[in-house]
């Protein structure tokens, strides 16, 4: 389904709201620090996070569990890097990030398997180095909320969605030694239907 979701979502900074694009503007000032470690954005998709980061002058590359997505990312952006990849397992040496941006991807990720990601992420970041994340907040009440599905744009898929509030998150991150130092809920907004979150944490010095 790539092809169909790249055009959907064709450029989703332009579409976004004022106060997502600001976060990503914050993140890319916060990230400059650590210049020239670069940031990784992880589930890169067709890459519009990814040529973003790139226009705000932080060295960034995509990396993407889709081949297909990073097909499409490598052709729409061929000046800039998109590999094929695992946030749960990332080919990178320890400490050589300087930031990663993960913006709706990590409501794929299990619960169960959120403590080893977030270790992952630790490994890879440079001391002081932040992450980023974005993603549709779960219910008030705390509890966990899991939606799979089986088709969309036309295609046949097995998709699983977690949705998680911000502070079940931020309590995830915590452990893995990345505390969090913001965290925002924004109200569902034109067809929305699910508030969004985005949680910003830093691995400590």
């Amino acid at each position: 389904m790539a092809p169909a979701y790249a055009e959907a979502f064709s450029d989703w900074c332009a579409d976004s709201a004022p106060l997502d694009r600001s976060l990503i503007t914050t993140f890319a000032e916060l990230a400059r620090e650590h210049v020239p470690a670069p940031v990784a954005d992880l589930g890169s998709g067709p890459g519009y996070i990814t040529a973003r980061l790139h226009a705000l002058g932080v060295p960034v590359f995509g990396v993407d569990i889709s081949p297909r997505m990073v097909a499409l990312a490598r052709r729409a952006h061929p000046e800039l890097r998109f590999h094929v990849g695992s946030m749960t397992a990332l080919d990178l040496p320890d400490e050589t990030l300087g930031g990663i941006i993960a913006l709706f991807s990590v409501i794929h990720i299990p619960t169960e398997h959120l403590a080893a990601t977030f270790a992952e992420f630790h490994r890879v970041l440079v001391p002081g180095g932040h992450v980023l994340l974005g993603f549709q907040s779960g219910s008030p009440d705390g509890d966990e909320e899991h939606l799979h599905l089986a088709e969309r744009f036309g295609h046949e898929i097995s998709l699983d969605y977690y949705w998680r509030t911000p502070d079940t998150v931020a309590a995830h991150l915590a452990e893995a030694g990345l505390p969090v130092q913001a965290r925002v809920l924004r109200e569902p907004a034109g067809e929305e239907t699910r508030a969004r979150a985005f949680v910003l944490a830093r691995k400590q010095r």
